[in-house]
């Protein structure tokens, strides 16, 4: 496993900076560039290496529905984003990346193979196979009898996370989570993680209602909703335990915590998702479920190649397992 030092020696800054900058302080003045080496730097560190071998295909376009800064405030995208690089540079492949407008913009005749990032709508993805016939998504499945994806399973994300914090004891389980809107259409997306979270409290305690607070997926939001909602919650009824959805909000909310003066794990215990490389490296280590990013990335490329070598012309979806990664963040109830 990579350390801060490894980080800092690839990345070519201090351990002191890659530190800061993997904890999201918001005091360091440091370049958006430095930020975003540090970040490639620390999760290609976690890949593990593939001998090259020689592809007829020659290039790749990665279709993106979020900004470099965007990806930044939510580390997951950039692992897949990696992930895929990583794959094609192994097989001689060239990879560009566009946002969704960007490519829908551009004037070209040719019909490119294409991997689309993120959350589209039945309607984008009809869109998007106009322009391109060989076509696979990575984290949405906006027609699976159509499209190609790999996607994760966030309903037993949930159902992990709630199972593990029941065996340490605990009843009153918050959520923090966001939400999520297509590019360039209106209404939010809805979060496998949040509706099941919903379902499985419901069904074990039908008299209370559960605590859940959302806004976006970003460390400010993870520190905001937690200083402003969580924190100002009587000790005797707030929760004794958090189910955060990524952990970039919960880096958020681990700050916040810590300013109020409520322990981690002693006053409430913090579980996230995603296991980005930032889990290992705040304070404490965050409890978090492994999603293997890195494989649902290397496996668009995969079923890419399947279609554009004829070897299968029927749709596939792959479904990629997830790990719960148990640290410092999670604790039995004390009382």
């Amino acid at each position: 496993m990579a350390t801060i030092k490894d980080i800092a020696k690839e990345a070519g800054v201090s351990i002191a900076t890659v530190s800061r900058v993997l904890n999201y302080d918001d005091t360091l003045s440091v370049a958006e560039s430095t930020k975003q080496r540090i970040f490639q730097t620390a999760e290609a560190l976690n890949y593990t290496k593939h001998a090259k071998r020689k592809q007829t295909v020659q290039a790749v376009t990665i279709v993106y529905w979020y900004t470099e800064q965007e990806e930044l405030e939510d580390l997951y995208y950039l692992s897949i984003r990696l992930g895929i690089e990583k794959r094609c540079d192994e097989l001689g492949i060239r990879a560009r990346r566009l946002l969704l407008e960007e490519f829908l913009a551009q004037e070209t005749s040719e019909s490119e193979p294409v991997i689309a990032v993120g959350k589209f709508s039945p309607a984008q993805a009809e869109h998007l196979q106009h322009v391109s016939s060989q076509l696979v998504f990575v984290d949405s499945t906006p027609d699976e009898e159509t499209f190609d994806s790999v996607i994760a399973d966030f309903q037993r994300v949930t159902e992990k996370v709630l199972s593990y914090l029941r065996e340490l004891g605990h009843k009153r389980i918050g959520y923090l989570g966001g939400r999520e809107s297509y590019p360039s259409e209106t209404g939010t997306i809805p979060d496998p993680r949040e509706e099941t979270f919903r379902r499985l409290m419901n069904e074990k305690d039908r008299q209370t209602a559960p605590w859940i607070r959302t806004g976006r997926f970003t460390v400010q939001d993870g520190y905001e909703l937690t200083k402003n909602e969580l924190a100002a919650e009587a000790a005797e009824t707030r929760p004794t335990a958090l189910f955060v959805a990524n952990d970039t909000m919960a880096v958020g909310c681990l700050r916040a915590l810590h300013e109020a003066k409520i322990s981690v794990p002693e006053d409430i215990s913090v579980a996230s998702v995603n296991d980005v490389s930032v889990a290992k490296f705040v304070y404490p280590p965050l409890t978090s479920v492994k999603v293997y990013t890195e494989i649902m990335g290397e496996t668009a490329v995969d079923l890419l190649l399947e279609r554009l070598d004829g070897r299968r012309t029927v749709p596939k979806t792959v479904l990629v397992a997830t790990e719960l990664q148990k640290r410092e963040s999670c604790g039995p109830l004390l009382s």
